[in-house]
């Protein structure tokens, strides 16, 4: 899969929110789409590297610690 299907795919889902607000402007959706592709991100590339963070961090060009703090927020481990 290219980078450009993946971009494609986000450009489609935008599309549709925006259409199924039916006119009512939209509010921060910077930080909602962020946080929106954030999890899955981190829960495939976890589920990927063997629940191991280092190989995680190192993967998505993180830091270990924010890795950590990501998968924190996200309630991703406790």
């Amino acid at each position: 899969m290219s980078k450009k299907y993946i971009e494609e795919c986000i450009r489609t889902s935008l599309e549709t929110y925006l259409r199924d607000l039916r006119g009512t402007e939209p509010d921060g959706m910077y930080n909602m789409m962020l946080h929106t592709v954030e999890k899955p991100l981190l829960e495939v590339v976890m589920r990927h590297a063997d629940d191991n963070q280092s190989r995680a961090a190192q993967w998505l060009g993180l830091n270990r610690n924010t890795l950590r703090k990501k998968l924190l927020e996200h309630k991703l481990i406790k």
